[in-house]
């Protein structure tokens, strides 16, 4: 008896072959049979006029500390997300050195400020109860309702051997063989490979460059061929030039990372707009550079524009433009006398366009701004309003009009900047990415920047778009792309595709409505922290290894997800 069938759904499974009507039976947790199933069940539903399709699988997020106080992995499993990889980017809560108990409380304030975690939900919902890597997959298991897969950060590496050393210094000789063993350690206990970063933009809760920015070529080198000794692994690299363009060396770097590895190197973000078209094809050298010297580099993209919302008074993106940062990091009232200042705007607007912002140039047109909340007398009525507009009533200048509007507000005012790469010649130059065969969808960081983004429901806003709006690609090549693209690339065992034997991690959604609701501001994290939030419209059902972990947008209270480990739960992606 099959425990669960769903009757005449519109199956797309993964692969990009068309559509087809069919009854799907689940049985101990996997997909039993498809077809016209006769078999009785012990639960059925019609789902005529419904799409199936396998679960998302999401290739950048952060939900390492979320998970503990939140096994659903919201919104990103109410968005059809079933399979999570987490330890991005160089930064995990594991391995803790446990001679050293401080460490935890560095490793707090890291991923606070890095990742914009709340520091109060990293201290109140995390149990914290693990030294080694493996205790804290173990820390994980049995209680997640979505699958979830790790990295290792370098910055946890480094910091367990080095100790406040890895900040600043280089291992030596002997400390590079006891990371190289940690390392292994935590492969052999399921860790999925290595994440690192150099990028510029990521500072420890001290201010300072994070452990692995300090971090040798010899280094990273030494790290990528221990990858290659474990079935299964992976690596996951950010350098400065993701945010805009790869120098030489960084292309060399990555190429070298992955062929000593022997195994793929994904990063994250690449960043398409029209207006700078040099930026694809230079990013896409890592990869063509790669695949000759016998590597593979994946670059990841978002197919939709990630609403982000910023502020002067907290940290946000803003405060990674080039020399923005001392500014924005005075107390209230200094900050507000700085940025009234003529000449210290004049000199930040400066910066904020020159070559070295990168990406950041984005966010210098503050007269695309849209002002958010308010919160005094002076700005009732302003909210929703662009900022160019009331600027021109005033007789201010955008940049200054808006310091007036925050001031008002204490600096607690929320802003949207308007996206600059909204235009038709964007979204075609996207549409013709995605087709390369070394870029793969995804860069959510969901569980990070909570208050500040959320990418998380990007499988069901790009399949509206694919459906009712755009319409760059096809229904079976959008779910592809969130399915079977990027499970394939990590190696995922049984799992991508609606297939018979593969493990029922399934959605079904209605294609009419499905879509992503406006992000709002909710306080539901430990501590009453702030995170933004965004409702899934139009999808039926979630399934999770057979269970139903989601109904009509609402979590079921079952856990079916399981800790992903190497080897165990995938298999080797060779790049030869």
């Amino acid at each position: 008896m099959l425990d669960h069938l769903i009757k005449g759904a519109t199956v797309v499974d993964g692969t990009g072959a068309p559509a087809r009507t069919a009854d799907v039976g689940l049985r101990d947790g996997r997909i039993a049979v498809i077809g016209t199933v006769t078999e009785p069940s012990r639960t059925s539903e019609d789902a005529h006029g419904l799409v199936l399709a396998p679960g998302f699988v999401d290739p950048h997020t952060h939900y390492d500390a979320q998970l503990f106080w939140d096994p659903y992995a919201t919104p990103s499993l109410n968005h059809g997300v079933t399979t999570v990889v987490g330890g991005n980017c160089g930064f995990t809560l594991a391995p803790l050195n446990p001679a050293r108990p401080e460490d935890a409380d560095y490793t707090r304030r890291m991923m606070s400020k890095v990742e914009g975690m709340s520091l109060v939900a990293l201290e109140e919902g995390a149990p914290w109860n693990w030294h080694t890597f493996g205790e804290y997959l173990d820390a994980l298991e049995g209680r997640i309702a979505v699958n979830a897969g790790f990295m290792v950060g370098h910055c946890a590496l480094r910091r367990y051997v080095m100790g406040p050393e890895a900040v600043g210094g280089q291992p030596t000789r002997d400390q590079l063989d006891a990371m190289l063993g940690l390392f292994h350690e935590a492969m052999d206990a399921g860790a999925w490979g290595l994440s690192t970063t150099q990028s510029s933009t990521h500072s420890d809760g001290d201010g300072r460059p994070v452990a692995s920015r300090h971090a040798g070529p010899a280094e990273l080198l030494a790290l990528s061929r221990a990858v290659g000794e474990h079935e299964g692994t992976q690596i996951e690299a950010i350098t400065a030039g993701c945010l805009d363009q790869f120098s030489d060396a960084e292309i060399e770097l990555f190429a070298k990372m992955s062929a000593a590895a022997g195994r793929p190197l994904n990063w994250n973000v690449l960043t398409i707009d029209s207006a700078v078209p040099e930026r694809v094809p230079r990013q896409l050298e890592a990869s063509d550079r790669a695949r000759k010297s016998g590597g593979r580099v994946v670059a990841l993209t978002m197919p939709i524009l990630t609403p982000m919302n910023m502020s002067l008074g907290t940290f946000c993106a803003l405060n990674l433009i080039p020399g923005w940062g001392p500014a924005l990091a005075l107390p209230v009232p200094e900050r507000i006398a700085r940025l009234r200042d003529p000449a210290v705007r004049a000199e930040m607007l400066a910066r904020a366009r020159s070559k070295e912002a990168g990406v950041f140039r984005r966010l210098a047109d503050f007269g695309r701004y849209v002002v958010g909340d308010t919160y005094s007398a002076a700005n009732e009525g302003l909210t929703g309003r662009v900022v160019r507009d009331i600027a021109a009533e005033r007789g201010q200048e955008p940049f200054a009009c808006l310091v007036e509007i925050c001031a008002a507000d204490e600096l607690r005012t929320v802003l949207w900047p308007m996206p600059t790469d909204n235009d038709p010649d964007s979204w075609a130059l996207r549409a013709e990415t995605w087709r390369h065969q070394d870029v793969l969808l995804g860069g959510s960081d969901a569980g990070a920047h909570l208050d500040r983004m959320c990418g998380a429901p990007y499988t069901t806003r790009f399949l509206g778009d694919c459906l009712r709006g755009r319409s760059l690609a096809s229904l079976e090549q959008a779910v592809k792309m969130l399915t079977d693209d990027p499970a394939r690339l990590f190696g995922l065992r049984g799992r991508g595709r609606v297939e018979t034997g593969f493990h029922a991690d399934l959605v079904l959604f209605d294609p009419e409505r499905i879509d992503a609701g406006k992000a709002t501001l909710v306080h539901d994290l430990p501590g009453d922290s702030p995170r933004l939030d965004s409702r899934a419209i139009g999808v039926r059902a979630v399934w999770v290894n057979g269970t139903e972990a989601i109904r009509d947008d609402v979590v079921t209270s079952a856990v079916p997800g399981r800790v992903l480990r190497s080897g165990r739960d995938t298999e080797t992606v060779s790049t030869r």
